[in-house]
């Protein structure tokens, strides 16, 4: 039961060349960047990512982009980042971008069992009814588009068919976990991890802290150990290197002055 590898290189040694990852976080929130780092130092390649972003550049899973290890992203935006945005226009990555709720339960769906459901988001656009462009030529022209979806109506209104995503690996970071592979997160440091960690068939955790089994509250665990095949621990200072997306301060108002 003591899922614990004490070292992300190892935790990831057999994640092969086209093989697809689920990776969690939003933005540069809650990423794994211990067992992206370890990935990218793999030599890893012609990588199938679904996540809701591509990190940023530099950051994240824009260090994997931008060495060209990454062949497909399934994702909601392309966000901060230049490089993908260059990538994408460019045709060295194909791009399936999709509502950020319809990513969201796609991965639960998958990671429960389900093969497919209906949803009223995207409905009467290219969502559904196909077109948008999935790769680029060098020049810029489309040369692969989105595909026309099902379409049924349920109560009178029309909902189009979704399919759920399950992944050969799935990289999600913690702020706790124990060795038996049981999850928590901290705040918006959730976002898309359960989801991610419940779509991979191999699912890795990095974790901030580790405790024994039995330590967690099991009404507070996010994610079952069940979901979860191996734990990583952070060093203190790996827990600690938490990148920000976008960094904004205020000016302070200046006083006036009184007579």
């Amino acid at each position: 039961m003591d899922k614990t590898i004490i070292h992300a290189d190892l935790a990831v040694a057999d994640i092969r060349d086209g093989a697809t990852l689920a990776v969690g976080g939003f933005g540069l929130c809650g990423i794994p960047s211990a067992l992206i780092s370890a990935l990218h130092r793999c030599g890893t390649t012609r990588l199938g990512v679904v996540s809701n972003n591509c990190g940023t550049d530099g950051h994240g899973l824009g260090v994997l982009l931008a060495a060209g290890r990454i062949a497909r992203i399934t994702g909601s935006y392309v966000g901060e980042n230049k490089e993908f945005a260059r990538q994408y226009l460019t045709g060295e990555v194909e791009v399936e971008l999709v509502p950020q709720g319809t990513l969201a339960e796609r991965l639960r769906a998958g990671g429960c069992g389900i093969p497919a459901f209906y949803t009223p988001a995207g409905v009467g656009t290219q969502v559904a009814e196909g077109g948008i462009p999935w790769r680029h030529d060098a020049s810029g022209g489309v040369v692969v588009t989105s595909p026309r979806k099902e379409v049924r109506a349920f109560d009178g209104l029309d909902h189009v068919l979704e399919h759920g995503i399950t992944t050969d690996f799935a990289l999600v970071r913690a702020a706790r976990g124990d060795r038996h592979g049981n999850l928590v997160f901290d705040r918006s440091a959730r976002n898309f991890n359960p989801l991610a960690a419940m779509a991979g068939r191999i699912t890795i955790a990095e974790v901030e802290e580790l405790v024994e089994p039995g330590e967690l509250d099991p009404d507070e665990i996010h994610v079952p150990g069940v979901f979860v095949q191996r734990v990583v621990p952070l060093t203190s200072r790996q827990a600690a290197d938490k990148q920000i997306e976008r960094r904004t301060v205020s000016v302070p108002a200046t006083r006036g002055t009184v007579d």
